[in-house]
């Protein structure tokens, strides 16, 4: 049976009752209210800090709110478009990311040492491996929902191969980093339809057992220095230790409640790098304290109890497969950022979801959600 398909803990669709008029309003345009609300309030605040994280930029912020409106209205447009629609449109959206992603490699544009960007006639320039990151899952889900679950074994060569595939070719770029999120997102799937415990452990050996050959062939030196960096930062604290000391130092001397909005010395004078995209959670931190940060933890967190709920209401296992492993690459996205800005993780350069400066991350990830509120909001008839 469908509601038995979902082996892991989102678990099988509810009907939801209890409905407010503005929710039953919202789902008739199938938007989800408390959802909505919760990402529009987490985008009126990312402006706030962009404002000072930008050394009060009030053009950067006047193109992220630009950037928020574009990616709200592509939200609502996903929204509309039946679960159907994007199955149908599925294998075609990956086949068009992997050849940007190879477009990428053969004609992309450089900055700060990687390629990847792409500029064509007539479009503004965008990073392909935003697409990717959903169209990958995308993919893999209607993959799973054509065959039985738990997977055969052969179901799963084929999803891996479909999920190496672009995570190889951003490997390339090089962004390491990017790469395993989007391997994550499209893994996510393949755990949720129930993907033996047997053959994640394995999995995990392989790539322990691999991570030497990893760091011989595959890393960059830039890459082995974030590593040694994340390890020792003080071996380095004017070069590659630099990013990473003036983060903890923005955090730890924020202290409670913070030195005030806009007094911030490390980001106000310059001290703080990346202050407007990675690492504008410090900047957060120290002008507002561990309150300021517990209540923009709050509101993420919200947003992927939200996630999973809608993602419990789905009514087809291909709405429950995506929509989870979109939920959780969400919280994946959060704790990477916040983990290398706070010094427990590798600086890999991800973006705090929806605070840091970037148009097409705003806009993949608000296509994201208007995709999940599709999968939730759609009955079948």
């Amino acid at each position: 049976m469908a509601s038995t398909d979902f082996s892991r803990t989102i678990g099988g669709h509810h009907h939801q009752h209890g409905f407010g008029r503005s929710q039953a309003l919202f789902a008739r345009v199938h938007l989800d209210l408390p959802l909505t609300l919760l990402i529009l309030l987490l985008a009126c605040g990312g402006l706030l800090i962009l404002y000072s994280g930008s050394a009060q930029d009030l053009n950067m912020v006047k193109r992220q709110a630009i950037h928020f409106g574009i990616g709200l209205s592509v939200m609502v447009f996903a929204a509309q478009l039946p679960p159907r629609i994007y199955q149908n449109i599925a294998p075609w959206a990956y086949a068009v990311g992997v050849i940007a992603l190879i477009g990428v490699l053969v004609m992309g544009v450089g900055a700060k040492g990687a390629q990847r960007w792409l500029a064509l006639p007539g479009l503004p320039r965008f990073q392909p491996s935003e697409l990717v990151k959903l169209a990958l899952p995308l993919t893999v889900a209607w993959y799973m929902a054509r065959h039985p679950v738990p997977p055969r074994f052969s179901h799963l060569v084929k999803a891996i191969i479909i999920i190496g595939l672009p995570t190889v070719l951003i490997l390339r770029q090089p962004d390491l980093g990017t790469s395993i999120l989007i391997f994550a997102s499209g893994a996510l799937v393949l755990f949720f339809a129930g993907m033996s415990w047997a053959l994640i452990l394995s999995a995990i050996g392989l790539v322990a057992a691999s991570a030497p050959l990893m760091w011989f062939f595959v890393m960059r030196d830039y890459q082995k220095q974030r590593v040694l960096t994340f390890l020792n930062p003080e071996s380095d604290p004017l070069g590659s230790g630099w990013n990473i000391i003036q983060s903890k130092t923005a955090i730890g001397s924020g202290g409670i409640d913070g030195k005030g909005f806009l007094q911030g010395t490390q980001s106000q004078l310059e001290f703080l790098p990346e202050s407007h995209t990675d690492f504008i959670i410090a900047v957060l931190a120290e002008e507002l304290g561990l309150i300021g940060v517990l209540i923009l933890l709050a509101i993420y967190s919200l947003i992927i109890m939200r996630c999973l709920y809608l993602s419990s209401q789905c009514e087809t296992l291909f709405g429950r497969l995506l929509s989870g492993s979109l939920s959780v690459t969400f919280f994946i996205y959060v704790f990477v950022n916040i983990g290398m800005v706070s010094g427990i993780l590798p600086v890999v350069g991800v973006p705090l979801p929806l605070v840091s400066y970037g148009g097409t991350s705003v806009v993949s990830l608000l296509t994201a959600f208007g995709v999940l509120m599709s999968m939730a909001t759609h009955r079948q008839r």
